[in-house]
């Protein structure tokens, strides 16, 4: 009688990273629990909810391993052993580089994960917003340290600054789903880190007349 092999073992990590991707192409809603059993190895439902408890629960899981990976992006922004300037430069290159890559979808999954869900999903836009929210501080913590340094005056034009780098930076997302390279990208922050060296403060010169 032919031995029957093992059944294979679900592996969670494989699943999970499967789930991230789907989401990331589709965003939240558009994603069914279909879809998603037949990415993560045809697992059954009882599979899945044993696994992961929910279709948002899986979400909310997915947006972490999200964070802890492609989201590293932004992380110049809370090292402050980066000058100001180069915490938000960093992290917009690293971002457009991120986003464009195609061996991944591209584009932000927390941009373009659950921009516009239904009421009933509310709870999971209102997560991705925080995460934004989260994103925006980090710009206003990079200019409020340039400010205190003196590298910025404090000034009106200051002040629209982490709202300016952070509307680039989400907008980037529908630039990259759009077909956007790079390159292109990264010459429009070249472009736009001119914002900040034009504001930047300069020593003054010493007159020559006494």
């Amino acid at each position: 009688m032919a031995r029957t092999g093992r059944p294979r073992e679900f592996d969670r990590d494989k699943a999970l990273d499967a789930a991230l991707t789907l989401f990331w192409m589709q965003g939240y809603e558009p994603t069914s629990l279909n879809q998603l059993k037949a990415c993560m190895g045809n697992i059954s439902p009882a599979s899945f909810y044993a696994a992961f408890g929910s279709k948002e629960a899986l979400f909310r899981e997915v947006v972490q391993r999200y964070l802890e990976t492609y989201g590293q992006v932004t992380a110049p922004l809370w090292d402050e052993t980066l000058a100001p300037r180069d915490a938000i430069e960093q992290t917009l290159r690293r971002s457009a580089r991120m986003q464009t890559t195609r061996s991944h979808p591209t584009g932000c999954l927390i941009v373009l994960g659950a921009c516009n869900c239904s009421p009933e999903n509310q709870s999971v836009q209102t997560l991705l917003a925080a995460e934004r929210a989260r994103t925006r501080k980090g710009m206003k913590a990079c200019v409020d340290r340039a400010v205190a340094s003196g590298e910025l005056p404090p000034s009106p034009a200051t002040e629209t600054l982490p709202t300016l780098f952070t509307t680039f930076l989400h907008g980037m997302a529908c630039e990259a789903r759009d077909g956007d390279r790079a390159k292109k990208l990264d010459a429009a922050i070249t472009t736009l880190m001119q914002i900040w060296d034009s504001l930047a403060m300069r020593p003054k010169s010493v007159s020559s007349h006494q």
